[in-house]
């Protein structure tokens, strides 16, 4: 195992340091390139999860928001602008996550669906199988689900 790697083993945060200063001097020979790229990888991915979970939490309060009128909160408000803002901040810096939102949308709808069910006490059957707005109207800052 290469020293570099060892260090990755040892002690993660003085690795990073160690890649980004190797990076800075182009000395390409000695970085650790497998980890790096693993690495690299999984910041991708955190991203996409990042975009997945906020979805997910605006879906799941657009349901109840939608199913349940007369329970409506600030809370629930809050809740929906905050997971808007912080998607459309998101889609701004990780434009090329945007087309991955309707997927995003039609995956996390069913689990979605039945917290819906189990935070309200609605019976399941309430929720429609499928997302019943498009992923535009979900990021829409402007678009509120009326009362069902």
């Amino acid at each position: 195992m290469r020293p570099n790697a060892e260090l990755y083993e040892q002690d993660f945060y003085a690795w990073t340091q160690e890649q980004a200063a190797l990076l800075r001097k182009g000395a390409v020979q000695d970085l650790d390139l497998a980890n790096l790229a693993e690495e690299i990888e999984s910041l991708g991915k955190s991203q996409h999860r990042e975009l997945g979970s906020r979805l997910d939490v605006l879906v799941l309060h657009l349901l109840k928001w939608g199913y349940q009128p007369r329970e409506r909160s600030g809370s629930w408000r809050s809740t929906i602008r905050t997971q808007r803002r912080e998607l459309r901040r998101l889609l701004q810096q990780q434009p090329s996550l945007r087309p991955l939102v309707p997927d995003a949308v039609a995956d996390g709808y069913p689990d979605a669906r039945l917290d819906a069910g189990d935070e309200t006490g609605l019976p399941l059957a309430t929720f429609p199988a499928t997302c019943p707005w498009t992923p535009e109207q979900v990021l829409d800052a402007d678009f509120w689900p009326e009362g069902t």
